[in-house]
């Protein structure tokens, strides 16, 4: 295949799912707001995202990807996806199977500099790329980057029961909210202390904890955008910005600046 085979490359996902290589990398282009409605494929998925900012959500749980950052899903996973900002997306569809000791559930990881250029790399290669040529050396670094990265607590859970699911849909459309338990109590049908008993059993967090970290990946999407630390942590309903990056350390393991966007990204 030469190089104007490659600029004629499908944006449809259907169409990398029975290629005849393990390894098939997908570019796309989203607008701010866009919305992919819930589906699956054959095949296991990582999403990346170039720039822009996704949240990408299955039954169960809720992920914000930020730039340097990439989601797996295992093949016929239900998950939709929306985009914060324009998205230049980059996806990769592996062959079930084809990576060793790969993750049984959805997972978070930490994009290198190295992977990000191999991933844009397989992109300019052929789809039905030489596997014993350049694209099966860069699939097999692909492998070897995706099987160090680190894997992150970035998940958000969602529950099941109906009445927390509601509390739980409108914190996260407004993560902002102050309201507490007894507050949530009429909109979800239940008590408080039932509302409590169901965040442990269902989430195996407390309302505090999880609102705690529905925010702080509300956080994440401004400082993508560059938002002030200062500002971040009043609309976060922090009173100084010390006690709001100490916080968000503690839970999501870096300190806020580390997830500024890299320069030239």
């Amino acid at each position: 295949m030469g190089a104007s085979q490659r600029r004629v490359r499908s944006t449809e996902a259907r169409d990398y799912q029975r290629v005849a290589r393990p390894f098939a990398a997908m570019a796309k282009n989203f607008a701010d707001g866009f919305e992919i409605a819930p589906h699956s494929h054959p095949r296991d998925q990582l999403i990346y995202a170039v720039s822009g900012l996704m949240r990408v959500s299955t039954q169960d749980e809720s992920w914000i990807v930020p730039p340097d950052r990439a989601v797996y899903l295992p093949a016929r996973m239900t998950h939709a996806i929306s985009m914060r900002g324009d998205v230049e997306m980059r996806t990769l569809y592996i062959a079930h199977g084809a990576m060793p000791n790969w993750p049984s559930r959805a997972t978070v990881m930490v994009v290198s500099p190295l992977l990000r250029e191999l991933v844009l790399a397989l992109i300019d290669e052929p789809l039905l790329y030489d596997k014993r040529g350049r694209g099966g050396a860069i699939v097999s670094l692909i492998v070897s980057e995706i099987a160090r990265a680190p894997r992150l607590a970035l998940v958000i859970p969602m529950p099941h029961d109906p009445r927390l699911r509601r509390v739980c849909e409108q914190l996260l459309a407004d993560p902002s909210d102050q309201r507490t338990l007894d507050g949530w109590s009429e909109i979800s049908s239940a008590s408080a202390r039932t509302l409590a008993r169901l965040f442990e059993s269902e989430l195996h967090l407390t309302f505090t904890a999880w609102r705690q970290r529905v925010r702080f990946h509300n956080a994440l999407e401004a400082i993508a955008k560059n938002v002030s630390i200062e500002r971040i942590a009043l609309d976060n309903g922090y009173r100084s910005p010390s006690g709001f990056a100490a916080a968000f350390r503690a839970v999501m393991g870096q300190a806020p600046t580390a997830w500024r966007p890299r320069p030239g990204r």
